[in-house]
């Protein structure tokens, strides 16, 4: 290609595509010769579970490790983080979504086995419906709305349209390093399209297939309060955000909160990569199957 239409090609291409190759493939290439030395990670995410099941992400840097949402058993948890290298004793915080139990199941025992006291932040509403048993847990309440701190990580809440007293999602930030986990709401209002810009990695819904639901085992009450718009994103909505409202920026996109009755990874991964399909982004496409946690995630 002539230089000048070099150039005119780089003006014109989004910085974000750029950014991301740089990002990722710098330390892979040889230079001189020599092939250069791989930077440890800034923030490494792992999903440890995401279904009607049971809900957790692990996300952390070299200094700060913190877990979103504890809806497998204690030992459950345990078990998946050793899986990764990393121990349940070293968390520094737990953030909760909401009190639904795939979100909370763990929660209570992993606070009472600790030898230090580990902070459980939720909204004001959550926390009135957490049962703590003989645990004596250090509660950090907040309003739905506000950010604060956990060591490196810079943290903002949003709220969800959820059938739940008081549902956040998160976006945690270390570094120019941005993790957002939104789960668990029924439609896709412009404040939380505002709270994911600018996201590297991103944990979205695709809770339900339309068709599987209006046939499935469900009652009817339970089928319309899970296509309410205070439920769950069905994979069409979902696919619809992707094509419409997805950030250019975002690196890896996790599609997670699957039905194990209403749903298929592959009907998932399907509506997402045909939503992806034209846009040119350099978005990797992942599907939280039930059951089994992600890879880990490094940036």
């Amino acid at each position: 290609m002539p230089r000048n239409n070099f150039e005119e090609f780089v003006r014109n291409v989004s910085p974000e595509p750029i950014r991301y190759i740089q990002r990722h493939n710098r330390a892979a290439h040889p230079r001189g010769g020599r092939t250069e030395k791989r930077r440890l990670p800034i923030v490494k995410i792992c999903i440890l579970a995401s279904s009607s099941a049971g809900n957790s992400a692990f996300i952390a840097t070299d200094k700060t490790r913190v877990l979103v949402d504890a809806g497998l058993s204690r030992r459950e948890i345990a078990k998946r983080l050793a899986g990764i290298g990393e121990d349940i004793r070293r968390l520094d915080a737990i953030l909760i979504t909401h009190e639904h139990s795939d979100h909370t199941t763990g929660v209570a025992a992993i606070v009472k086995a600790s030898n230090r006291s580990i902070p459980v932040y939720l909204t004001h509403g959550t926390a009135r419906f957490i049962e703590w048993g003989e645990c004596s847990p250090a509660v950090e309440s907040f309003q739905a709305g506000c950010s604060f701190s956990i060591g490196d990580f810079d943290v903002a809440s949003f709220t969800l349209p959820h059938d739940a007293e008081d549902p956040v999602g998160y976006t945690l930030t270390a570094q120019g390093i941005k993790v957002s986990i939104a789960t668990d709401f029924g439609y896709v209002p412009d404040s939380i399209r505002v709270h994911l810009r600018g996201t590297d990695l991103l944990l979205l819904e695709s809770n339900h297939d339309l068709e599987m639901l209006r046939v499935g085992p469900y009652p009817w009450s339970v089928k319309q309060r899970v296509m309410s718009r205070r439920g769950h994103l069905s994979n069409e909505v979902a696919a619809g955000f992707i094509e419409n409202d997805l950030d250019t920026g975002v690196s890896t996109l996790v599609l997670g909160h699957i039905s194990e009755h209403n749903n298929h990874p592959e009907l998932v991964r399907s509506a997402g990569l045909k939503a992806l399909n034209g846009r040119a982004l350099f978005t990797k496409l992942v599907v939280a199957e039930p059951g089994v946690q992600s890879e880990v995630f490094c940036y």
